[in-house]
């Protein structure tokens, strides 16, 4: 029988989302600081160690594996790893999020390389607000991004939208229409409290997904749909369309009593809960000549035992959860 995770309340844990890095060509401004340091590459997983967590996690039981960053498209030889994950025994699907910076250039070789479904970070049709939301980003990059990734054939493209009210809260119904247009799906993700930013009070600009969604129902008429991704979106059809829309909702609807997922960071923390820091290094035993994979497979499932029950996440109060989105993977 295949191995399964199971955590102490039921749950069975078959996704793992795995950053290969954590450095970004953007800035967002609600994932990290303006002024970043970045790990020194001691620390950082090789592609090497990385194709040996991928392959623990799969003999572990996790079934579906999430490339992240970070960009994880500024990792060199990227595309070597995610060919070798892709060809991992027991893997039933290969992801990748992206900010869409690189995808002109590597759409068809992903899709070559196995990634079967692809989400893509965008916030702003607007050059100059998606130049203030990323610092340092260029939206017709991302859209010839986004174009490229139409082309290449992936069996699913999904946007990714921040929404920060003041901000871009304004553009909710542009980016629909944008994602009808282009038939690809679209969620929409309340900020998390991620790391301690100075740029804006995360209080003052919550979007909460029942004021988007009833925002996007008068123009579009939403319709529950039975859609279901590995992740906690919650997801309605569009009238006359195929292209549905997702709310991620941390804040306003805990999902945690669906849990399916764990992380691990590129420093090879594994984590058991984006809002907690219960965690496990798994780096320690990979650099451990005493250990072997399967002693690095015995201790992702011997993490079950730690992994909570929730979350807490409390706008008005100072973050408890230190690390930035970017250092925790996605």
């Amino acid at each position: 029988m295949p191995t399964k995770l199971i955590d102490t309340f039921g749950r069975e844990i078959d996704y793992a989302r795995l950053s290969v890095t954590d450095r970004c060509d953007f800035r967002c401004v609600y994932c990290m600081a303006e002024e970043m340091t970045f790990l020194p590459k001691a620390e950082i997983l090789s592609l090497d160690e990385l194709l040996r967590i991928a392959s623990a996690l799969i003999d572990s039981g996790i079934k579906k594996i999430r490339l992240t960053g970070g960009e994880p498209l500024i990792r060199n030889n990227i595309m070597w790893l995610i060919e070798s994950i892709s060809k991992l025994e027991g893997l039933e699907e290969l992801t990748l999020t992206t900010n869409g910076s690189q995808l002109s250039k590597y759409a068809d070789d992903l899709r070559r390389c196995g990634i079967k479904r692809i989400n893509i970070s965008i916030d702003s049709l607007q050059a100059d607000k998606f130049k203030a939301i990323t610092r340092t980003g260029q939206l017709q990059q991302v859209l010839k991004g986004i174009d490229a990734a139409i082309k290449a054939g992936f069996e699913s493209i999904k946007l990714n939208s921040v929404i920060l009210k003041n901000r871009n809260d304004d553009e909710v119904l542009s980016l629909v229409d944008f994602a009808r247009q282009k038939k690809i799906d679209i969620a929409f993700i309340e900020e998390m409290p991620m790391g301690d930013i100075v740029e804006h009070n995360r209080l003052l600009t919550f979007c909460s997904s029942d004021e988007l969604r009833e925002i996007i129902d008068k123009e579009f008429n939403l319709i529950p749909s039975h859609k279901k991704t590995n992740g906690p979106a919650k997801y309605y059809s569009l009238a006359n369309s195929q292209t549905h829309v997702g709310f991620i909702s941390p804040h306003s609807h805990n999902f945690c009593g669906e849990c399916n997922r764990i992380r691990v960071t590129v420093e090879g923390r594994l984590l058991l809960c984006l809002g907690n820091e219960h965690s496990v290094d798994l780096r320690s035993l990979l650099r451990n000549k005493e250990y072997s994979d399967e002693d690095l497979t015995q201790a992702i499932k011997e993490s079950m035992e730690i992994k909570p029950e929730r979350h807490y996440f409390n706008l008005e109060e100072k973050p408890q959860i230190v690390r930035f989105m970017n250092t925790t993977g996605g």
